[in-house]
């Protein structure tokens, strides 16, 4: 099935998906970071303490992420998300009143855990479970909800910064969460029963057997994934906490370079419908070893970028891997693990990409304040992708015979 008849067919849910992605946003390391400037000033942090209190922050998300993540075995989506939703519109509240930066640190985790760990977690099991055969798909129009989000909330809210407070712009991200919530009731009024709910439907995982949480983490393939799971969300958070550090120490105005996420969000789209076509076509198997590489190449490429264009071109190159890690993980773990119990295992892999997005600010920001600017720490980040697609180029070769398909 084409992508044009396939959205057709399921609009609904893909929609639904969409937002639920989509809202994942405000919890995200690119929006919280487009208030760094100001929460810094307000609080009276350095670039390291900020990110101590981020990475604190989103380390305690990642491990409640551990045990929230397995809800979504046992709600359906519409249930599960109105609470999710509900939670992250106080957490923006919270951001906006808050005056102590010891409470700083309860914010972000509320944030974090609500907004990119279990927003996104339902968005990408959602569309693991609904969909069976097009699962490419799906993931891959699901998300374009992240890349519409980093596409079009920094411009919208880099430009409000000039009318009004950074802390009004945190009560209207809480009052678009809320309006969000009857649109998606809506379009699940009659939810999709979750295909991996009868038997019948089950996918199973390598050596024919749908594989429990605890035995996924036993797995020798499972720590090998590691590298990969972690590198993107620590470095590519990195990437986007350090942004106004970045254009400041490469001479870039600020509203310039974020003005390069529609051409991000562009590469990240394009490369995300192209990989949702290929997993389809030719399994997941083939795209997992090669989804680390422009990772690589984009880092290198921003750490000696000297112009607004070269910034733009490693941007580029960047989203060609998040377009490629936001249907290829998710679409993994069902391929390799079965999906009775996908929830469980997906969580797993939720709360270590979110204690990655921890490490990340938290390594920068400390290097930051040592004189090792984050330019210079980009080429060191680069060799790590280029070692975590060689685990996991090992890791596919050495058990793709065991899936028997």
């Amino acid at each position: 099935m084409g992508y044009f008849s396939f959205l057709r067919t399921n609009w609904l849910f893909l929609l639904a998906g969409f937002l639920l992605t989509f809202t994942s946003s405000y919890g995200q390391t690119y929006f919280i970071s487009l208030f760094a400037g100001e929460i810094k000033t307000d609080f009276g942090l350095s670039d390291g303490q900020w990110g101590g209190i981020y990475t604190i922050g989103t380390t305690m998300s990642a491990v409640a992420m551990i045990w929230a993540g397995v809800l979504t075995d046992k709600f359906r989506v519409r249930a599960l998300a109105i609470g999710v939703m509900l939670s992250l519109a106080a957490a923006c509240v919270a951001m906006a009143l808050n005056t102590s930066w010891v409470l700083l640190i309860v914010v972000i985790f509320a944030l974090r855990l609500s907004g990119q760990g279990m927003m996104s977690q339902l968005g990408a099991v959602a569309m693991v479970r609904w969909f069976e055969a097009n699962r490419g798909k799906a993931l891959s129009l699901s998300s374009t909800g992240f890349a519409a989000g980093q596409a079009i909330l920094p411009i919208v809210f880099v430009a409000l910064f000039a009318v009004t407070s950074w802390r009004a712009l945190w009560l209207l991200a809480a009052a678009i969460v809320v309006l969000t919530i009857p649109l998606l009731v809506m379009l699940l009024r009659q939810e999709r029963t979750p295909q991996s709910m009868a038997q019948e439907t089950q996918i199973a995982g390598m050596y024919g057997r749908h594989w429990s949480r605890a035995e996924m983490l036993r797995s020798g393939l499972f720590l090998l994934m590691i590298p990969l799971i972690v590198g993107p969300a620590a470095w590519g958070t990195a990437l986007f906490f350090q942004q106004v550090h970045l254009a400041q120490v490469k001479g870039w105005e600020l509203v310039a370079y974020v003005a390069l996420m529609p051409v991000y969000t562009a590469s990240t789209i394009a490369t995300t419908f192209a990989s949702g076509w290929a997993i389809d076509r030719y399994g997941v198997s083939r795209i997992v070893p090669f989804q680390m590489l422009p990772f690589a190449v984009s880092f290198a490429v921003l750490a000696f970028a000297d112009t607004i264009f070269m910034a733009g071109l490693g941007l580029v190159i960047f989203g060609m891997g998040q377009g490629l890690q936001g249907t290829a993980t998710s679409t993994f773990w069902a391929e390799y693990y079965g999906t009775r119990h996908i929830g469980a295992i997906k969580s797993v892999a939720a709360a270590l990409m979110v204690f990655g997005s921890a490490i990340g600010p938290g390594v920068t920001g400390a290097l930051i304040d040592l004189g090792i600017d984050f330019p210079d720490q980009m080429l060191p980040i680069s060799i790590y992708y280029v070692i975590a697609a060689g685990l996991a180029a090992y890791g596919i070769k050495r058990y793709q015979s065991t899936l028997g398909r």
